[in-house]
């Protein structure tokens, strides 16, 4: 998204904690946090004068960009990705309780929070944030498209694919303890994989991917298989059905708001079920009802949801750009903002 926008003529930094000295999370092996944050954010930033800020973590990079805002008097917006209170209680034994105060200080004075779903904007109304507004997620339907299908060729079909992070809160296990024929295939690495591949010996696991080279292997599933029920979102079903391939999950939010019941995908409290009623589905329809989710939307819906810094800027790009939504505005017209996320 972020060279969509750029060629749109929009100017972005994108700070994130490459370059930052950093430390690793606890718990998680891949997530690294910024040390003294602050500095990092102030040199990132440099001489740059954003039109929109937006925070799109919690972290201590995202506190930094927070107090930021706040001593200079910006409004800014933020998201909310992933549900920490029910990983942090799941993975550390941390009250949920206490995180979700934690996350109701953090987004208090956000003009708009950012969620993927009407459901998750459901849940955060439940715990007391406010000014939501549901952003949903694209898929590139030229990069995650139909091809031959041979990336699996040898393991017998059907073939049950799953892609992401190896962690509990992902309930992987539901999958992987299914007699089902055929085979389960694994993509991903993270905390628990060692657990995983010494409790399912008959699963074949293919560590980490590349982003740019999942396609094939969602091409060659005949199921794509999603049985985590704390995801807010799950941009790999998307990936999976742009690929032509069903999706079979378990009905949590995330399915929901992602899966077309019986057209798309099957979702069921009886996983193996949902796996079987998917093999049935057409997988021309299954990418055909993928193609409006693309990334030109959520970049336009992106803009619309920004707040300009001051409210002296009232008639800045948020406001242009939402009419563009609403009004099919061409691209050309979407141009002239900065943009710090």
């Amino acid at each position: 998204m972020q060279k969509l926008l750029v060629s749109w003529g929009h100017e972005l930094v994108v700070i994130s904690p490459q370059g930052a000295r950093t430390v690793r999370a606890p718990s998680e092996k891949g997530l690294r946090l910024a040390i003294n944050p602050a500095s990092h954010l102030r040199r990132q930033l440099g001489d740059f004068v954003p039109d929109a800020m937006h925070i799109a973590t919690e972290g201590p990079l995202g506190v930094a960009a927070r107090s930021l805002a706040m001593k200079r008097g910006w409004r800014y917006t933020t998201s909310f990705h992933t549900v920490f209170p029910e990983y942090l209680r799941m993975r550390m034994g941390i009250p949920a309780g206490w995180t979700w105060r934690y996350m109701r200080w953090f987004h208090q004075h956000s003009q708009r929070v950012l969620v993927p779903t009407h459901a998750m904007r459901t849940l955060l109304a439940s715990h007391g944030l406010c000014n939501m507004q549901v952003w949903a997620r694209g898929v590139d339907a030229r990069a995650f498209a139909p091809d031959d299908g041979m990336a699996l060729a040898g393991l017998p079909r059907p073939i049950h694919l799953s892609v992401g992070r190896l962690a509990r809160e992902k309930n992987l296990d539901a999958f992987l303890s299914l007699d089902l024929p055929g085979s389960k295939v694994v993509v991903g690495s993270g905390p628990d994989e060692a657990r995983l591949r010494r409790r399912h010996p008959d699963a074949v696991f293919l560590g980490m991917v590349p982003h740019d080279r999942l396609a094939p292997l969602y091409s060659a599933a005949d199921v794509f298989v999603f049985p985590s029920l704390t995801d807010t979102f799950g941009l790999v079903m998307l990936e999976a059905m742009a690929c032509g391939t069903p999706v079979a999950a378990l009905p949590g939010e995330a399915p929901q708001a992602v899966v077309e019941e019986g057209v798309t995908g099957c979702l069921d409290a009886d996983l193996a079920g949902a796996c079987h009623a998917a093999l049935s589905l057409d997988r021309v329809t299954v990418r055909e009802r993928t193609l409006g989710r693309t990334w030109e939307t959520i970049a336009l819906a992106l803009l619309g949801a920004l707040t300009p810094l001051r409210a002296a800027q009232a008639q800045a790009l948020p406001q242009e750009a939402g009419a563009g939504i609403q009004c099919g505005l061409p691209e050309e017209r979407c141009d002239g903002s900065r943009v710090v996320r």
